[in-house]
């Protein structure tokens, strides 16, 4: 899949600006602060449908801007696309695919794909547990779309239950609906937990070989942790579901008396492992970059075998704290598919990577 092309107004700090992109590698230069991650965020909305680091689409709208409309044309599936996302304040925002309005995001999203590497994917190997949750949300939310909306209603049902259960107190009547809550939260984490587990099924042995050649030779260990009761996460929802009731059971009070939801899908992590020692505590600044990495560019091969073709590749600022072997190993793994790579200074990484230069300059693509 590609994106030939790209038109921005009132996005951000674009006031009207477009381009047009290489099918290969893309290279977007410019000082700090001029809108090189802008640019790739755009992108990124027009592939998942929502921004990787906005939370609402209010901080995508220019300042002054009345409206924003984000523009694009490529090629998905051997078939010509054309989608377009308009923002208006104070209205829903306006999603269409070759001139047809989508009534979701999920729906808008299945144009194009992409995975995006950005330096705040430090945090997979040394944050919390709520970043390597984010890993797996916006990948797999991209291939299966069953997925997304059961995250999307999880997420609604989990901050109804705490609201139950932080005013239950004074309104004691609010606990005739917990149950309800319970079970269908316990529905959904079983459908998460099955796709979460299937996905790193595929991520662990993936990553570890990637980890393998880019770090010449150290072991990446990948390993899903969930609900504590779930003994095979990989089997269908159905059967996961009396085991995930179980653990809600035994936690009833303490969730009673501390106002919080502390057992569920919201609760998953992923345990990572350089060497058999755990990562989140002693890894190197080295390490840590080179393991996220590996886990992005296994990212991107399960999305090409997924769906039999490279979906694009956003590095914001990948390559400016690893050494030139690990420059090299990135750069030399990155073709087959569309890139963009946002530098501040092109001239090298353009000729090692033959890429066409754009280079951006107050909110100018030149």
């Amino acid at each position: 899949m590609f994106i030939d092309s790209i038109k921005l107004q009132g996005y951000r700090n674009y006031r009207d600006a477009e381009a047009r992109f290489s099918r290969e590698i893309n290279v977007i230069s410019g000082k700090n602060a001029q809108g090189k991650t802008n640019l790739l965020e755009a992108l990124y909305v027009l592939c998942a449908g929502r921004s990787f680091r906005a939370r609402s689409d209010r901080e995508l709208m220019g300042f002054d801007a009345d409206g924003t409309r984000i523009e694009a044309r490529g090629q998905s599936g051997d078939r010509d696309k054309h989608v377009e996302l308009i923002l208006r304040r104070g209205r829903r925002r306006e999603m269409l695919v070759n001139s047809v309005k989508m009534k979701t995001a999920q729906a808008f999203s299945g144009s194009f794909a992409a995975v995006l590497f950005c330096p705040e994917d430090l945090n997979l190997i040394r944050g919390s547990a709520a970043e390597r949750r984010r890993l797996l949300d916006l990948c797999i939310s991209q291939l299966r779309p069953r997925y997304a909306d059961a995250l999307r209603e999880y997420t609604r049902a989990c901050e109804s239950k705490t609201r139950i259960l932080r005013d239950a107190g004074e309104r004691p009547s609010l606990l005739e609906l917990l149950d309800d809550y319970n079970h269908r939260l316990a529905e959904l984490s079983a459908v998460l937990i099955h796709y979460r587990a299937a996905f790193v099924e595929r991520l662990a042995p993936e990553s570890a070989r990637i980890h393998a050649d880019f770090s010449g030779g150290e072991k990446l260990r990948v390993k899903y942790a969930t609900v504590s009761t779930v003994t095979d996460p990989l089997r269908p929802p159905a059967q996961l579901l009396p085991e995930i009731l179980a653990h809600q059971a035994a936690h009833r009070d303490a969730e009673l008396a501390s106002g919080l939801v502390l057992t569920g899908a919201h609760k998953d992590d992923l345990e990572i492992e350089i060497n058999g020692s755990p990562a989140r505590a002693f890894a190197s600044q080295g390490q840590t970059r080179t393991a996220a990495l590996s886990l992005k560019l296994a990212e991107l091969e399960i999305h090409r075998q997924s769906l039999g073709e490279y979906p694009l590749l956003l590095l914001d600022d990948v390559l400016s704290e690893l050494d030139a072997s690990r420059q090299d190993f990135i750069l030399n793994r990155i073709g087959g598919g569309q890139v963009f790579i946002t530098c501040c200074e092109d001239e090298k990484v353009a000729k090692r990577t033959g890429g066409r230069v754009l280079t951006v300059e107050n909110g100018t693509i030149i």
